[in-house]
């Protein structure tokens, strides 16, 4: 399942992205959008998992939260 995250921090890194979502299962791909001319990041990524359990869990769990300074929204990628 894929997992859009919006409204990170400029400054969150695709490392601690997977690290929030580790914890609820095995993470198959982690992408951070970043801007092609300034080189930074867009504030939203994209996390994949196989597992749609873990998924719904993870984005039931994560939305909403906290994230160094940000509240995260995070929801099924359509």
């Amino acid at each position: 399942m894929k997992i859009i995250i919006r409204n990170l921090s400029r400054s969150t890194t695709e490392s601690e992205i997977k690290d929030l979502f580790t914890p609820f299962g095995e993470v198959k791909s982690c992408d951070l959008v970043m801007d092609k001319q300034s080189g930074g990041s867009k504030g939203f990524g994209f996390v994949e998992m196989d597992n749609v359990k873990h998924a719904r869990f993870a984005i039931k769990n994560l939305n909403d939260k906290t994230i160094a300074g940000s509240r995260i929204r995070v929801k099924v990628a359509e």
